[in-house]
């Protein structure tokens, strides 16, 4: 199973920007989908955005046209470019690969 780890949250204000980073421990992830989910207190996780092994990506609609998902498949990496971010985007971000593989987290916070 591919261990993947997340970086790259933080506090950030409205209307900023962040980039999270997944970390694949395997090139077996080149062959996989990949996903950022998110979960804020009191809420079940959520989809955020997923881009299959071939590239394609689809986004939930709250965030679409302000996140970016992409991958670097040379580095077995996942990122998740997250723009103009709101209050309401604040929460653990996880990343996930081939619907298994889980990372551990990383928290988003946005200031008002």
């Amino acid at each position: 199973q591919v261990q993947l780890v997340e970086s790259g949250g933080g506090v950030v204000q409205a209307g900023g920007s962040l980039t999270l980073s997944c970390t694949a421990s395997s090139d077996e992830v080149r062959v996989l989908g990949m996903g950022w989910y998110r979960q804020a207190p009191g809420k079940q996780r959520e989809v955020v955005a997923r881009i299959t092994n071939t590239g394609s990506a689809d986004y939930t609609d709250t965030v679409t046209g302000r996140f970016t998902i992409s991958r670097d498949y040379a580095k077995t990496k996942g990122y998740l470019r997250t723009n103009s971010l709101k209050p309401a985007d604040t929460a653990v971000y996880y990343c996930c690969a081939g619907s298994k593989s889980w990372g551990q987290g990383t928290q988003v916070t946005v200031s008002s």
